[in-house]
């Protein structure tokens, strides 16, 4: 029996508990991953935002591709699917949170990190995470104590807020969107060059521009940086474009042109990333939707690289409503988060030279809707 992570928004949570619990589901992007799982594993269910336990499932069969609405009343992306029996399912109010002694002391990723760390966040970013026996044991004799002694750990007000949904509607769909509150905006005022937070972002630009060169891209970098960021890029640098060989208008060539790292392959951009330093994560996030508003129909893959501690924030930003109300579709179906670990993971990955973009797909992450 081997123990898996499966990561629950509120939303898919209350989806889950609305229908008859014998489906769990999982996006494309992680099929691989699906079919590793046997029948008689465990998916524990953690629940994102809220940072809680909140069941156990036991696989019985799959995984099998079914598009059939279930988890989302359309466009449901979670495709990749088990049969599963429910062995624990917890009520928000009961679901235990991450921080508490029984957990936080004994889990292997937090038991030595201070509890207003986000270092721990790592494995439980996505689902289908395999969980080591020992943290698995753990997780599962406290959820099946919990199921029998019901102890309530009260929701707060942040929490509630947490849990309050807002959307609005397109033409197309009716999308949920975020709505920060007052005290959720800070500043965007780009730090002093010299702090080592700039300075580790400087290093993320060449990460993606020696990833990419590796790769055999063709490499944009904003003329403003060029000179910092060659700096710490070391290999590939004759792959870095003076000029973008595209054919748009000045305004839209303007506004590409700013963007932090581009990958071009032949006359196409492939890919196009933004590196998130400020604490808002919001300039950039807003570059990419400029984009999208000036050219509705472009094709790319875009990707906003930020802390590992600033994941939530990034998803946060990017269902601000102006995003999700763009032309072109809601800026959270077009645009991922990669942290900076795995950016840094993926370069010490052997013969990046012989492999293609689509393994980057491996190390971005999406919100679980």
């Amino acid at each position: 029996m081997a123990y898996y992570t499966n990561i629950f928004s509120p939303e898919t949570y209350q989806a889950f508990m609305n229908s008859d619990k014998t489906v769990s589901g999982f996006r494309v992007r992680q099929k691989l991953l699906a079919e590793k799982v046997k029948a008689g594993d465990i998916f524990i269910c953690y629940l994102t935002r809220l940072s809680r336990w909140c069941g156990l499932l036991e696989v019985v069969d799959g995984p099998y591709e079914d598009s059939t609405p279930l988890f989302l009343a359309s466009d449901d992306p979670f495709i990749i699917r088990f049969h599963v029996r429910v062995k624990v399912w917890l009520p928000f109010p009961q679901a235990i949170p991450m921080y508490t002694d029984q957990i936080w002391q004994h889990l292997s990723f937090t038991q030595n990190i201070e509890k207003n760390s986000k270092g721990w966040t790592g494995l439980l970013r996505n689902s289908l995470n395999k969980i080591n026996e020992k943290d698995g044991k753990l997780l599962m004799r406290c959820l099946l104590q919990q199921h029998d002694i019901a102890a309530d750990y009260p929701l707060n007000e942040q929490d509630q807020k947490k849990l309050k949904t807002h959307t609005v509607n397109r033409t197309d769909k009716v999308i949920e969107v975020s709505v920060p509150s007052d005290n959720e905006l800070v500043d965007d005022e780009a730090p002093n060059q010299t702090t080592p937070e700039v300075r580790e972002s400087i290093k993320m630009q060449a990460l993606l521009a020696q990833i990419g060169a590796c790769m055999g891209m063709k490499i944009w970098l904003p003329k403003a940086d060029r000179s910092r960021v060659l700096k710490e890029w070391k290999k590939g640098t004759e792959a870095l474009l003076e000029k973008l060989p595209l054919n748009y208008d000045e305004t839209t060539l303007s506004t590409i042109e700013q963007i932090d790292v581009i990958w071009l392959k032949g006359r196409a951009i492939t890919r196009a990333f933004e590196v998130e330093h400020t604490t808002s994560v919001y300039s950039g996030i807003l570059r990419m939707a400029d984009l999208l508003a000036l050219q509705p129909n472009m094709n790319i893959n875009l990707h906003i690289v930020a802390p590992d501690n600033r994941q939530e924030k990034v998803f946060q930003e990017i269902r601000r409503p102006v995003f999700s109300l763009l032309e072109s579709g809601p800026l959270s179906e077009r645009c991922s988060y990669i942290p900076y670990s795995n950016l840094k993971d993926l370069s010490k990955v052997k013969h990046l030279d012989r492999m293609t973009d689509a393994v980057l797909e491996d190390y971005t992450e999406h919100e679980e809707l």
